[in-house]
């Protein structure tokens, strides 16, 4: 039954995630709540950890909440069906697609969802934000804080825009590890 309804839950965020992964992430966030997969806090690290690896962001996630689900099998059913409405509606356009990519219907379909998706990955953005930088209590969590506002910082000099994004993702692991963050 379980493999079933992570069938089912990956293959509806598949559908209806448009943008690619970050799109992904409220649907994501709807999951922690819903079943014991993963918490909010897994979902943080799944974020950190799938955005670090090779591969798409929504692919590496369904891989890791499936494998936290049900093990291998699971991780491979979540992908399966995370890529499965992708796959299914990309033969259907590669089969009409010299009636599609002009049709008004299509162009206004996705000028109304662009937006839509903006805000999915704004409502997620936000939420992330919470659950790492701000407290129990309420309060900001200074040094993850000051990392994020340092690092964005650094990134806005010149030279310093050049550094590949790996260079990036091993600083900000050295100075969580130095300062405990």
């Amino acid at each position: 039954m379980t493999f079933l309804l992570l069938f089912w839950e990956f293959f509806k965020i598949g559908m209806f995630a448009v943008g690619g992964g970050p799109a992904t992430l409220p649907f994501l966030m709807d999951l922690a709540g819903k079943y014991d997969w993963y918490s909010l806090e897994d979902l943080t690290d799944m974020v950190a950890v799938s955005e670090s690896t090779p591969g798409p962001l929504g692919v590496n996630m369904a891989t890791y909440a499936g494998f936290q689900g049900a093990g291998i099998p699971g991780g491979l059913t979540a992908t399966l069906a995370l890529v499965l409405p992708s796959v299914i509606i990309i033969i259907l356009i590669a089969r009409f697609l010299t009636n599609f990519s002009e049709n008004p219907m299509v162009k206004a379909v996705f000028a109304g969802v662009r937006p839509a998706v903006t805000a999915l990955i704004a409502a997620a953005v936000w939420g992330l934000f919470k659950v790492v930088l701000v407290t129990e209590e309420g309060s900001l969590h200074t040094g993850p804080l000051i990392l994020c506002v340092a690092v964005f910082g650094l990134m806005r000099i010149r030279p310093l825009r050049k550094l590949h994004p790996a260079a990036w993702l091993l600083a900000a692991a050295v100075a969580g590890m130095v300062f405990r963050l």
